[in-house]
């Protein structure tokens, strides 16, 4: 076999369905955790210098932050294996390995494994669409606030009723800090130069790109769980061949050992 049939065999047991959903796996769990991770410490910094003066106020902001921060991090190491695990299984499952290995024995160990794998891809899909909800919450509050910044930049003509200084953009509504913290809203002018902020601009468009990240995130386990629930079907299907030729093994031994036997008898009363 020349170079080039070995390279096109070899690239035939390439699983690509699982491959491109470990992609984006990667790149949407990347986007989710790099671009939140940032977007968070800028929150905290637009927080602590216009809507909370005191530091006390938004304490407990401060340790929520954190706290995501560290979850981010638990969550980007889990995903990264857990991927390469997913990839792995699809090789090995994949009918095109099958082709390159010769036959393979399936076993109830690995059957089970499958199946653990498509359930606990259901529940990290459904966890996952809590995330991307929940990441969508930040996007909406920076668009109402920016939103509030361009009424007050750009006027509509004779529809405006409020006066410019009463356009508020009030953080405690939200849950952000507690009622009780000073000055706690932006409002008029002072509201837009929280927008023409870099902190402001570059978190609006992390958290973005965090909430695309996770309905790619979405995408990919969604596509993951169609890959393992056609692999367990394979491997239930191998089983099934694989007893069937057992069948068919011991039935032709055992119609083999009586000609053998007739023969041997045939010959036996000859002689």
């Amino acid at each position: 076999m020349g170079c080039f049939e070995c390279c096109i065999k070899c690239l035939g047991g390439v699983p690509y369905a699982s491959l491109v959903a470990t992609i984006l796996c990667f790149s949407g769990v990347a986007l989710f955790c790099g671009c939140g991770h940032v977007a968070l410490t800028k929150v905290e910094r637009i927080v602590h210098m216009y809507f909370s003066s005191n530091p006390s106020d938004h304490v407990m902001l401060v340790d929520v932050i954190q706290i995501m921060q560290y979850v981010i991090y638990g969550v980007a190491s889990f995903f990264f294996l857990y991927g390469i695990i997913l990839l792995a299984e699809g090789f090995y499952t994949s009918s095109a390995v099958k082709e390159i290995h010769g036959e393979f024995k399936t076993t109830a160990c690995g059957r089970c494994i499958s199946g653990m794998f498509v359930f606990l891809t259901y529940l990290l899909g459904i966890a996952w669409l809590g995330v991307f909800g929940f990441s969508a919450v930040p996007v909406f509050i920076y668009y109402n606030m920016w939103s509030a910044c361009q009424t007050i930049i750009s006027p509509p003509t004779g529809n405006l009723t409020t006066p410019i200084d009463e356009i508020c953009m009030d953080v405690r509504q939200f849950g952000i800090i507690p009622w009780n913290a000073t000055p706690g809203k932006a409002c008029g002018s002072n509201l837009t130069v929280i927008c023409n902020t870099s902190e402001f601009d570059l978190s609006y468009h992390l958290f973005i790109v965090a909430c695309a990240g996770a309905g790619a995130t979405v995408i990919a386990l969604i596509h993951f769980l169609m890959i393992l629930s056609a692999n367990w079907a394979y491997l239930k299907d191998a089983c099934k061949m694989q007893i069937y030729q057992d069948l068919k093994t011991k039935e032709e031994q055992e119609l083999h050992d009586i000609h053998a036997s007739r023969s041997k008898e045939r010959l036996n009363s000859y002689t």
